[in-house]
């Protein structure tokens, strides 16, 4: 098979360095083009991520030699993947789009555009036919599809179960969400050693709307967003990796412990479809009393997963349960890369 050409936009940020470690070997794209700031173009990536690099094991050895480019349309590739910080997103993006480019953004910036996918597959696949829409609104041959928020992700995942067997009326949320969300250098080490941060900006807004457009209903050329409301407190705190979410629900539909667990781990739509990325389990139900944690589970189905466990009677709400996803993987790069396996078993992508 040939491999579809790819390239990184943001590339020497932390999303874009898990782009380029989570597409090493990659059975469908080859990445041809890493694209950063001006400062960096002309430069081989190993040379600019000298001191920049922050995973394990190195810059990989196929990127090493590839030469930075400017985030410009003119890169050799198919499809962009973006981990483009929002403010430059914005244009950026648009300008891809514009010149015949797929472009699958971690960013903020077009999630809530009505012609623009919010896009799980495991949720709403279906909503990849705003891309046809988008187009013809836009007038444009390329695209934007969107990846939502890494807190969203995670909930999002664990949600959609429920409500399709129960209904999801309410759901109160607290977070606590992992240093490395908020990108490099992020949040000062003076700030969070020996604390918590109850704020994290605009983050509240996007767990309590990213879901209802993700779980809603393509209806014509719009989306029919989900009935259910969410209430959300977001907190960083000192962990490198994996958010944690004390999710609360209430449900339509009367059910127990058994039914929900049972709801949690028969929730497998990808299978069958062949996606590289797409996690055996998307949820995986954890029966000790003192698990999910960061440390020991983010990493369980290769960081693609939601982790769950702690499920019990709610005494406000129907039932509480305890989630963990790991924010880098499913919540930011990797759900960018299932995200352009989708486009590809869809027809959107040109070899």
């Amino acid at each position: 098979m040939t491999k579809i050409k790819i390239g990184i936009l943001g590339a020497t940020g932390m999303v874009g360095q898990m782009l380029v470690s989570l597409l090493e070997g990659h059975p469908w794209f080859e990445v041809t083009s890493l694209a950063a700031s001006d400062k960096s173009a002309g430069r081989k990536y190993e040379e600019v991520m000298e001191n920049r690099w922050s995973l394990a094991g190195g810059v990989p050895e196929y990127a090493r030699d590839i030469k930075l480019e400017e985030c410009k349309p003119g890169l050799d590739c198919s499809l962009v993947l973006s981990g483009l910080d929002p403010s430059a997103a914005l244009k950026i993006e648009e300008d891809f789009a514009r010149a015949g480019y797929g472009v699958s953004s971690n960013a903020k910036s077009h999630r809530m555009d009505a012609d623009v996918p919010l896009l799980m597959p495991e949720i709403n696949p279906g909503h990849i036919g705003l891309i046809d829409i988008q187009r013809k609104k836009r007038g444009w041959k390329g695209f934007i599809v969107t990846d939502p928020n890494c807190t969203t992700m995670g909930m999002s995942l664990a949600l959609k179960p429920l409500d399709d067997s129960f209904g999801v009326e309410k759901v109160m949320v607290t977070t606590l969400q992992a240093l490395s969300g908020a990108g490099y250098p992020g949040v000062p080490s003076i700030d969070i050693v020996d604390n918590v941060i109850p704020y994290i900006n605009d983050e509240e807004d996007k767990v309590e709307e990213e879901p209802l457009k993700i779980l809603g209903e393509l209806k014509g050329s719009s989306i029919k967003k989900a009935k259910m409301v969410i209430s959300a407190s977001c907190n960083r705190v000192a962990v490198k990796y994996g958010h944690t979410e004390c999710i609360s629900v209430k449900l339509a539909k009367k059910t127990d412990v058994d039914g929900l667990v049972d709801a949690f781990e028969r929730f497998k739509p990808l299978k069958g479809l062949g996606l590289p990325s797409a996690p055996a389990r998307p949820i995986v139900v954890l029966r000790q009393e003192n698990r999910p944690q960061p440390k020991l589970d983010a990493n369980l189905e290769k960081g693609m997963a939601s982790i769950i466990g702690r499920i019990r009677r709610c005494s406000i709400l129907d039932y509480k349960f305890v989630l963990l996803s790991h924010n880098m993987v499913r919540g930011a790069a990797g759900a960018a890369i299932l995200n352009a396996e989708l486009l590809k078993v869809k027809g959107y992508l040109d070899g």
